[in-house]
């Protein structure tokens, strides 16, 4: 079995976007391309029909070349505004996406930090409780267990006192 997953790369914000600008780009000079291709085409049809009349050929492709110049210089002028447009666009875009992360990033942290601190009150609260508790409980027990120890020592005494009055009896 292939290790390669079937779907595609999924691609990022800023990845979509710089393959836009770059679509832009290659578009606008592939077509000022063109343009000055046809430019020159244009010029040397227009010296093919002017063959006989020379000078009136060369006024003319001057003036087609100059138009055409000018048109290009116009495409290439209005394809870079275009483009420095969408890569400003683009760059407030981002910028407001990471403004909008950072502040989405600080109210996060702020809210785990609340509730951190209101667990560490709760559970200083219960340790506080159960420290008080422990404590009512020992003090019981030693209560209860020096009850019994006298209980016990009065037991004793009584009845090392009845063993004595047997064991001197018996003599």
């Amino acid at each position: 079995m292939s290790k390669k997953p079937s779907k595609p790369e999924e691609k990022g914000f800023f990845e979509k976007v710089k393959e836009t600008i770059e679509e832009f780009w290659d578009n606008t000079k592939d077509k000022a391309e063109e343009l000055k291709d046809k430019a020159g085409d244009k010029i040397e049809e227009i010296k093919e029909k002017a063959a006989d009349n020379k000078k009136t050929a060369a006024k003319k492709a001057t003036a087609t070349k100059a138009a055409v110049v000018k048109k290009v210089d116009s495409a290439a002028n209005k394809a870079k505004t275009t483009a420095a447009e969408v890569k400003t666009k683009v760059t407030d875009k981002a910028k407001a996406v990471t403004a909008k992360a950072k502040d989405d990033t600080a109210a996060a942290k702020k809210k785990a930090t609340e509730i951190k601190a209101k667990i560490a009150t709760k559970a200083t609260a219960v340790k506080d409780k159960a420290a008080t508790k422990a404590k009512a409980v020992t003090a019981k027990t030693k209560a209860e267990a020096t009850g019994t120890k006298k209980a016990v020592a009065a037991k004793t005494a009584n009845a090392a006192k009845a063993v004595k009055k047997k064991a001197d009896s018996a003599k």
